[in-house]
């Protein structure tokens, strides 16, 4: 079953060069671990919410394009990895073993939904 690992964490952050590093280095090291387990469907970070825009058509049809993201928060999504594993409790395993869980901030793990096609 293919599970979805969204990874939330602050807005904004003043990190030192050391703390960066580490953080990339154990990102490094969860990305071996899933790749190795042979769970890992993708992986991705995003740029810092500043780069966002969001797009919303109202009802007559006008298209509505905002820079930044559709509300004001404390976390932001920063990244994502979709894993395909036998059940929740493995996906709830690999979200918990994720640098995104630690520290504070938090994964939020969803199951895919999946479509047959007509």
């Amino acid at each position: 079953m293919k599970y979805m690992l969204l990874i939330y964490g602050p807005a904004e952050g003043d990190w030192s060069e050391e703390a960066v590093q580490a953080e990339m280095n154990a990102y490094w090291a969860y990305e071996k671990a899933v790749a190795d387990a042979g769970v890992k469907l993708g992986s991705e970070a995003l740029q810092p919410v500043s780069t966002a825009t969001t797009v919303a058509v109202r009802a007559d049809g006008e298209r509505v394009v905002t820079d930044g993201p559709f509300a004001e928060a404390r976390e932001v999504l920063g990244g994502y990895y979709l894993l395909d594993v036998p059940d929740l409790d493995a996906a709830l395993d690999w979200a918990a073993r994720c640098p995104g869980s630690h520290n504070g901030n938090r994964i939020e793990v969803r199951p895919v939904l999946e479509f047959e096609e007509p």
